[in-house]
């Protein structure tokens, strides 16, 4: 089989790993904290960096524009002068609980995406997000990590190629945002 047919092959095989149940939990989540005017916050390294941002983009432009309800939104590391000031000047291990000690209020949502779990950055936001009332979500990969069992909602892909993990978390940002936009007509 060639190399195309055999990623599609195991991408699928990934998706189906996806719990709908959690996933729709998610989306209620989600739904809550935009009608109760919550901060979501939205942080990753890497690849999952980038699927955050553009999470971010999708809940405060897609799902938010021409409608009366609308989601409050951001990421923990899309200032990068903030984030390489607190690499710098601190650790890049505390930038995104640095950051969320400045914006978070208990009971926003905190989402940390992670195909590992174990990013350190991570990890202490989710601690500082579990320690000041705030939700707290992770979509993982592979054993879920230190992420996994520290969020109070995990969603897991059950599979070890990270390739594979981030296309699944992007699909299930997908699904969240586009459960907002496919429900909630524009207002003309």
């Amino acid at each position: 089989m060639a190399f195309p047919a055999a990623y599609r092959e195991q991408f699928l095989t990934a998706l189906q790993t996806l719990d709908l149940a959690l996933v729709d939990q998610a989306i209620e989540w989600f739904r809550e904290a935009r009608a109760q005017g919550r901060t979501i916050f939205v942080a990753g390294n890497g690849g999952s960096s980038a699927t955050a941002t553009h999470l971010v983009c999708d809940l405060v432009k897609d799902a938010s524009y021409g409608r009366n309800a609308r989601f409050k939104a951001m990421t923990l590391l899309d200032s990068m002068p903030t984030l390489s000031a607190y690499a710098n000047d601190v650790d890049f291990k505390d930038a995104m609980s640095e950051t969320l000690r400045n914006f978070a209020q208990p009971g926003d949502l905190y989402l940390a995406i992670s195909g590992s779990g174990n990013s350190e950055n991570l990890v202490r936001a989710m601690k500082f997000a579990k320690d000041h009332g705030l939700r707290t979500m992770a979509m993982t990969g592979r054993d879920g990590g230190k992420l996994g069992a520290m969020a109070e909602l995990e969603i897991r892909v059950q599979d070890r190629h990270m390739g594979r993990i981030q296309d699944v978390h992007h699909i299930l940002c997908h699904m969240i945002c586009y459960s907002f936009v496919e429900s909630e007509p524009v207002k003309a």
